[in-house]
């Protein structure tokens, strides 16, 4: 079985259209997100869609928590200014698929949350140690939420984080995600056009602020 893992799509179409085309060229069996589909640009639609169409499961970010729930980020203003324009554009049905995502996801070998496991929603493990995952059971771990690939190995434990599909902040541009064959795991990155996301951003109202970070991937431009 391979299996893809996708993550931090946030609203960025455009890359996920890249990447999925890469996951199907790789011939894998199934795609699974780790969350926050929603947040930051703006194809929340698409997205969602492309998503649905597929029948790739994702779970609760927290970018799609504040969306659902019809929250705001305790972190940063610029972020609930992009949930802000989602809330008013996304389609119901699009909505209530959001709000069905699961919190937590057990396939094979693998245990998926989008931020942590103390907290699987908004847990920044943004420095993996073996003394952390030594207190929970499993041989696999993945996560998203800080936009960073890392692929760390603990014994016989394994941690890793795909990064962003959506919004890299690893000072690598291209879009981000990871394959697991056999308990395997490789990490990808793949181009995408940016200046579609950057016409459509400036269409829905957003200046280079909003989506700046996108052109090096770099963690100080972007917003929590």
């Amino acid at each position: 079985m391979k299996i893809g893992i996708i993550s931090d799509i946030h609203g960025n179409y455009e890359a996920l259209k890249s990447v999925l085309s890469e996951l199907d060229r790789l011939k894998v069996d199934e795609i699974y997100c780790l969350g926050d589909v929603a947040g930051y640009y703006s194809q929340i639609n698409e997205c969602i869609e492309e998503l649905r169409k597929r029948r790739i499961p994702s779970l609760m970010g927290n970018h799609d928590w504040y969306l659902a729930s019809g929250g705001f980020c305790p972190r940063g203003n610029s972020a609930n200014k992009c949930i802000e324009y989602q809330r008013s554009v996304i389609k119901p049905e699009n909505l209530e698929w959001l709000r069905k995502s699961a919190i937590q996801r057990f396939v094979g070998n693998i245990q998926m949350v989008h931020g942590g496991w103390s907290d699987p929603i908004d847990e920044y493990i943004s420095q993996p140690s073996e003394a952390y995952f030594s207190r929970i059971e499993g041989k696999i771990f993945m996560s998203g939420h800080t936009h960073v690939q890392r692929l760390e190995e603990y014994g016989n434990k394994t941690y890793c984080n795909p990064g962003s599909v959506g919004q890299p902040r690893d000072n690598d541009p291209r879009a981000a995600f990871a394959v697991v064959h056999d308990d395997k795991i490789s990490m990808h990155r793949v181009e995408y056009d940016m200046e579609t996301v950057f016409n459509l951003m400036n269409k829905a109202g957003f200046s280079d602020y909003f989506y700046g970070c996108l052109k090096t991937g770099a963690k100080n431009l972007c917003r929590p």
